[in-house]
């Protein structure tokens, strides 16, 4: 895998992934920057979230789970002093559909937890991930 980042103005810089794809970071005045784009650090638990998201995906369509839709909700802490590394992550692993098994669910989610999520295994051992599921029971509104 190969990435480069591009600095653009102020603090703001564009990276472009290998397979060419292109985002923008950026911090707040308070660092010098001009808050056009999510930090780094977001963006590492924005990653871990859509890694984990995947394999859950992947999980429960080949257990024939009945979801309609998911969305993770992340929550981190951080030290005060340099680096300001993530010293906790909390997941909220939010399902959607009608007559969800919450067992295969826990399942689908420890996989990825444990064995399949390459971002959550790079945070490993030094970052403590932690999770839980809430299932909401499809009633013909919108996603989750």
């Amino acid at each position: 895998m190969e990435a480069k980042v591009r600095w653009t103005e102020a603090m703001q810089f564009v990276g472009i992934s290998g397979s060419s794809h292109a985002l923008v970071m950026d911090t707040g005045p308070d660092h010098g920057g001009k808050d056009t784009a999510a930090t780094p650090m977001e963006l590492l638990l924005i990653a871990l979230a859509g890694c984990t998201g995947m394999d859950v995906v992947s999980l429960l369509k080949k257990m024939r789970v009945n979801f309609s839709g998911l969305e993770i909700n992340v929550r981190a802490e951080r030290r005060d002093e340099h680096p300001r590394v993530f010293t906790g992550i909390e997941l909220e692993y939010v399902v959607l559909g009608t007559g969800i098994d919450r067992a295969a669910v826990q399942r689908a989610v420890e996989l990825s937890q444990e064995k399949y999520c390459s971002v959550r295994a790079m945070l490993r051992p030094d970052c403590p991930v932690s999770f839980r599921i809430t299932i909401l029971e499809n009633t013909g509104g919108s996603n989750a």
